[in-house]
C-alpha cells in the first residue's frame, strides 16, 4: 500500500504531517511505540528540510511517501526540490561537546539514525529523494 501527501514547507503543517503518518501506520499491525518512534523520527527530517532548505516558505512543497507491504520494511521517501542535506555526511557533534558547549540542536540527527534503519539519498530527475527504511514487527 502507498501512501502520498504533499506539504507546504511551514513549520504549522508538521501536524498534518504526524497525524498522516500516524493514520497511514495505524491499521498495518505495528506496534504504537514503533508508529511513535517513526513520527519522531519522521518530525525531525520533514523540520529541518522545512527550515534548512525551504527557510520555511510555505510556498514551496515537498511530497512524504509511505509504502507498507506485509513482511517488509515500511519505507517512507521525502521528495522535494530544495537544497540536499545529507545527513550521512554530517559530522555529528560528539555527546560530551554537545553537553559542554549547551548547545541546543545537533541531537536530531542521532535520534533519526537511532529509529531508523537505514538513511538514503538520490536525485530523481531534478527532485531530491529521502529514503529511510524501518523494520518492524507487526501484530
Amino acid at each position: 500500500m502507498r501512501y502520498k501527501y504533499k506539504v507546504g514547507c511551514s513549520l504549522e503543517n508538521l501536524q498534518g504531517v504526524r497525524d498522516f503518518i500516524r493514520t497511514s501506520l495505524k491499521n498495518h499491525g505495528i506496534s504504537e511505540l514503533e508508529i511513535s518512534e517513526m513520527v519522531l523520527a519522521l518530525d525531525e527530517m520533514c523540520s529541518n528540510l522545512m527550515i534548512h532548505a525551504h527557510d520555511c516558505n510555505p510556498a514551496e512543497l515537498f511530497d512524504l511517501e509511505i509504502v507498507i507491504d506485509k513482511n517488509k520494511p515500511v519505507v517512507f521517501e521525502i521528495i522535494d526540490e530544495g537544497n540536499i542535506f545529507d545527513i550521512n555526511q554530517f559530522s555529528e557533534p560528539s555527546m560530551d561537546n554537545l553537553i559542554h558547549e549547551k548547545r541546543k540542536g545537533g541531537l536530531g540527527i542521532r535520534l533519526v539514525k537511532s529509529i531508523m534503519d537505514s538513511v538514503e539519498y538520490g536525485k530523481s530527475g531534478n527532485k531530491n529523494v529521502c529514503r529511510l527504511v524501518k523494520r518492524v514487527q507487526a501484530n
